[in-house]
């Protein structure tokens, strides 16, 4: 966990941009141009290379410039981080929830275990 969790803030703060979210998007169906990203976004083309730069920061996306035109790619290994972390934390909270489901059914057709008893706690 090292120097993930500084990495994991910055592509959740990059994440956090619903433009740049639409930029993702866009890449996940495969490599675009800066003004390929841009078109549907109500923003400068100036605004947009400012957020595919937070995005390179946060390493979600890699670019390249040939001539004068900047192609941006997603980078996969660090969305499956992102992605491996919030599986993580997912199936923490999804077996707590079966043990307290598990430890309701036990529980239901108890007659000690009346909500409320003070005397039905253990």
């Amino acid at each position: 966990m090292l120097n993930q969790a500084g990495n994991l803030d910055r592509v959740f703060q990059a994440l956090a941009d619903p433009g740049r979210r639409v930029m993702i998007e866009r890449l996940s169906h495969g490599p675009a141009s800066v003004s390929e990203l841009a078109r549907p976004l109500a923003m400068s083309l100036a605004a947009v290379v400012q957020h595919v730069q937070v995005l390179e920061a946060s390493g979600l996306v890699r670019s390249q410039k040939t001539g004068r035109t900047r192609t941006c790619a997603i980078n996969p290994a660090t969305l499956r981080t992102a992605e491996s972390w919030i599986s993580e934390r997912r199936s923490l909270v999804e077996r707590r929830l079966d043990r307290l489901g598990e430890y309701l059914a036990e529980t239901a057709g108890s007659p000690d275990a009346r909500p409320g008893d003070p005397s039905s706690r253990g």
